[in-house]
């Protein structure tokens, strides 16, 4: 297949936004499409952690998400961190013997694959790192130097505008409604929701939670996961924390100069039994005051239910479909970590036709009718 000269990138999150601003940057002509605005859709609720330490499950996986962090590293070096890039380490800890003998078992196979990770007591977080956190001092305490926080659409938003100002363009608020192919079954068009048809070499679906729906438009069968996730953001000012955390029972991490993101997953299991957002946002926040009392009286801001992009598998799901020349896919959880190395791989690919190793166990063509 010849070098695409104008791509159509569906979905502008993290994902869609690292490969646009890698396609512009190399020469091409990038269209970004979203129905909604860049960055305001699942990246905007997300907990957004950049890690490898909860991608045991797999070495390959594990070492795609460690080529994120990199990633991450060089992207804050060529477009700057501004209010974006927060490299300050991760913290977690356990209230039960269970999960803590389960944090520590795979903190030692973090360690035998040279990944960085340290051991504190309550005590020394408490003194050193986070004063507001409220812990026993005897407790166990593991922290990964090397990770760090992400503010989702800040990220998008510049790198969107980076490409936008080497010349891509940007048509939010509408979208796709077909794909179109040629007789040799190659894309050709894109069509939108507001009317207009757009000539194309190539598109990129990076939509999301839609990725199942933007594949069916070209007849491919995309399984997704159906796993709803609630995040909440919580007013305060100063923040009374410095880096994102795993506590018992509570995910929390700073959301910029006057916020804080919560999630738990056991507040997610509640999602299906019928509880209201606003319940669940007031569970979150309980179980925040509890680990950082100066929460307590912090008022709550926001709270979302958002669908993760997560391929029937868990992993992502990246690259070229054969089937249909000119189609790509960037579906993946995890995006945040994900998203800049994903965007320099896939970019790469669509230009050159060059298949990264990295990449290799996570081919879209997995999935078959």
């Amino acid at each position: 297949m010849q070098r695409p000269e104008r791509v159509a990138v569906i979905g502008v999150g993290v994902l869609g936004a690292a490969v646009g601003w890698n396609l512009s940057r190399r020469g091409a002509e990038v269209v970004f499409i979203d129905a909604g605005q860049p960055g305001e859709g699942v990246t905007n609720w997300s907990f957004s952690w950049v890690n490898a330490s909860n991608k045991t499950v797999s070495r390959p996986y594990f070492d795609l998400n460690v080529a994120g962090m990199a990633a991450h590293r060089d992207l804050a070096k060529a477009i700057g961190p501004d209010s974006w890039w927060y490299p300050s380490g991760h913290l977690r800890w356990a209230d039960e013997p269970a999960a803590q003998a389960q944090f520590l078992k795979t903190a030692e196979l973090l360690a035998s694959w040279d990944y960085r990770v340290e051991e504190y007591t309550g005590a020394d977080v408490r003194r050193r790192l986070e004063p507001a956190v409220t812990m026993p001092g005897e407790a166990r305490v593991l922290f990964y130097p090397d990770e760090a926080w992400v503010h989702g659409r800040h990220l998008v938003r510049r790198l969107v505008h980076q490409a936008v100002a080497s010349g891509a363009e940007l048509r939010s608020g509408t979208s796709v409604r077909d794909i179109g192919t040629g007789g040799d079954g190659s894309i050709r068009t894109v069509a939108l929701s507001d009317g207009s048809s757009l000539g194309v070499d190539a598109v990129v679906n990076a939509a999301g939670p839609s990725a199942s729906h933007v594949a069916g438009l070209i007849a491919r069968h995309l399984p997704m996961r159906a796993e709803p996730g609630v995040v909440t953001r919580i007013s305060c000012a100063p923040v009374p924390i410095h880096r994102a955390m795993h506590a018992p029972h509570i995910e929390i991490r700073p959301d910029g100069d006057a916020s804080v993101v919560l999630h738990s997953r056991e507040i997610d299991a509640l999602i299906d039994t019928g509880e209201e957002t606003d319940q669940l946002a007031r569970l979150l926040h309980e179980s925040a005051r509890h680990v950082v009392p100066e929460l307590g009286d912090s008022p709550i801001a926001q709270a979302r239910i958002a669908l993760r992009p997560i391929p029937a598998d868990g992993f992502p799901s990246v690259g070229a479909v054969p089937s249909v020349p000119g189609y790509y896919e960037a579906v993946t959880h995890s995006g945040i970590t994900l998203g800049p190395v994903i965007g320099r791989l896939l970019a790469s690919e669509i230009l050159t036709g060059k298949r990264d190793a990295l990449l290799a166990d996570f081919r879209p063509q997995r999935f078959r009718p």
